[in-house]
């Protein structure tokens, strides 16, 4: 499990696809949690703008990553 680091929360999901470069951009983040293929805490989230804190596991094409505040 990779681990991201964030410097404040929360931050919006569709954010952290995009600027730990898991998509390639910020229309494809939005478009992969649209289509239910991201998965929050073992849940499958929808909500874009949900807000992400540490601890929280996120999982996208068979990869976990767990957030921690720096």
């Amino acid at each position: 499990m990779k681990e991201i680091e964030i410097t404040q929360e929360p931050v919006e999901l569709y954010k952290i696809l995009k600027f730990e470069s898991i998509v390639s951009s910020g229309g494809e983040a939005k478009a992969v949690i649209d289509d239910g293929q991201v998965l929050v805490n073992g849940l499958v989230e929808t909500r874009k703008r949900k807000k992400i804190i540490s601890g929280d596991i996120i999982e996208f094409m068979g990869n976990e990553f767990k957030i921690v505040l720096k």
